[in-house]
């Protein structure tokens, strides 16, 4: 069966706590969980993460933990019976500010958790609630009272999400509650955190100085979900290092007519500028009740992968759902099958110009080979990630094995497409023994046949980061147990 080179993604929540699930997505291919801070306590977010890393040493895995902040969600308070039946073009009012805490939710209004709601909006302005199922049209403002009808007859319960139509809700992507609860992500040690609502640049450069600030290391992933990060989309990329295709609020802010364009966009432009991306948001949604996906879903994780993405993740399906190691499956079966329909030579024709790194070079060098030549694999020693990440970018019918001696960059290579991080440590040694003993590690666990050839990168000094300035080609000899390398 071919390697697959899309990564995969699986919230944990409930579904995955039971006796030997976790165990099992690990097994069906998972290589990033995700903690989700909007639901569970700071101890469970630990428990959780100290059962990842015993699971996956014991499975010889390098799988990263992604801690996902709530960000500014905007939702409606309590109704006094737990939901109400709203009838079409009748009135209903939502109260913010001061009118909140006085206000007990019925079918005549609710309050609402941003008190300046009532500054970013004027008449007209439609306000979508419970991703969309309820839509409200603003008729006049009040104070802190908005005054709305109703569009469409509908039921709507406690705690609902609210956004506006089009955007332009002025709230900042980091509350207070996430500044803490980046110091518990930075406690447990995760490798990624997933900045919810982000508007710009700055907001993630804030999420970026609030995680230093409390020792973490961790990659930043701007969670695309609001009109206005489209309009700001390649300075976020910039400050970032994941852009994840956050589907569920953007669809509801822009509208599903405009979501299939965006998310080929996004994938496409954070590509160019060589970040790692997610596609998430109800990809198998029916697992959550069904063993199979539909026919539509499998085109919809399919479209992703053909379209690029690093990784699809799987929200409800794995962290609630009743079949979650099926879902894992399931996706990555989908994976490999849309894998087959790579175009290889349209990577290098949008590919960028007159680089100026030297180990930027030297991964295009390597990727334009891998089409020229039979190549078994890619084999990268690296620090940091930087060339897998750079070489990933390039889809490539071999498959890029990243040699790292530090376990963050290994387990940051884990969404990468294409890339099998594996610990290795090149300190010290010459670039001959360097070479000799990474083929040695990778035929000794069967990774490379004895005969095969390997496009191999590394740097005159591996101890620098983007010190990649060496490509050569080499031959497994058939030599056991320790392999001789041919230039």
């Amino acid at each position: 069966m071919p390697q697959r080179q899309t990564r995969i993604v699986a919230t944990l929540g409930p579904a995955s706590d039971r006796p030997g699930v976790l165990a099992g997505l690990i097994q069906a291919g998972v290589d990033v969980v995700r903690l989700n801070f909007s639901h569970g306590t700071p101890d469970e977010h630990r428990a959780r993460a100290a059962a990842v890393r015993e699971a996956a040493a014991a499975a010889g895995r390098e799988i990263g933990i992604l801690a996902d902040l709530p960000g500014p969600k905007i939702r409606i308070e309590r109704f006094r019976e737990g939901r109400v039946q709203l009838q079409d073009g009748a009135r209903f009012d939502l109260l913010a500010g001061d009118a909140t805490e006085a206000a007990t939710g019925d079918e005549n209004g609710v309050g609402v958790s941003y008190p300046q709601l009532a500054d970013d909006l004027s008449a007209g302005d439609v306000l979508l609630l419970d991703d969309g199922m309820v839509q409200l049209q603003v008729e006049r403002i009040d104070g802190a009272r908005i005054v709305t009808k109703v569009l469409g007859d509908a039921v709507l319960s406690d705690r609902k999400g609210l956004n506006k139509l089009g955007g332009g809700l002025s709230l900042g992507a980091l509350t207070e509650h996430d500044r803490e609860l980046i110091g518990v992500a930075a406690e447990i040690g995760v490798d990624f955190i997933a900045v919810s609502f982000c508007r710009s640049a700055a907001d993630m450069e804030d999420a970026r100085n609030v995680a230093r600030a409390a020792g973490c290391d961790a990659a930043l992933v701007a969670k695309i979900e609001r009109a206005e990060a489209i309009a700001n989309l390649a300075g976020i990329i910039d400050a970032s290092d994941v852009v994840m295709v956050a589907r569920g609020d953007l669809g509801v802010e822009i509208g599903d007519a405009e979501l299939p364009g965006l998310q080929k966009k996004i994938i496409r432009e954070t590509l160019a500028r060589n970040k790692v991306v997610i596609t998430a948001t109800q990809m198998l949604q029916s697992m959550v009740d069904s063993p199979l996906p539909t026919r539509a879903e499998v085109l919809d994780v399919a479209n992703a992968v053909i379209d690029g993405t690093d990784a699809v993740m799987l929200s409800a399906e794995s962290a609630a759902g009743g079949f979650p190691v099926q879902a894992v499956q399931a996706m990555a079966r989908i994976c490999i099958g849309a894998e087959k329909q790579f175009d290889h030579d349209t990577d290098f024709e949008a590919a960028e110009r007159g680089l100026e790194r030297v180990d930027h070079g030297i991964a295009m060098a390597t990727m334009f080979l891998t089409e020229h030549l039979q190549v078994a694999a890619i084999v990268a020693l690296t620090e940091s990630g930087g060339t897998a990440r750079y070489l990933s970018r390039f889809r490539s019918p071999s498959p890029i094995y990243a040699l790292s001696r530090h376990a963050s960059s290994r387990r940051r290579m884990s969404l990468m497409r294409g890339v099998f991080p594996l610990a290795f440590d090149s300190r010290g040694l010459p670039a001959e023994e360097a070479a000799r003993g990474a083929i040695a590690l990778l035929f000794g666990k069967g990774m490379l046949p004895a005969g095969a050839r390997v496009l191999f990168t590394s740097g005159d000094s591996m101890e620098q980061l983007g010190a990649t300035n060496t490509l050569r080609i080499l031959t497994v000899a058939a030599i056991e147990p320790s392999p001789e390398i041919h230039g």
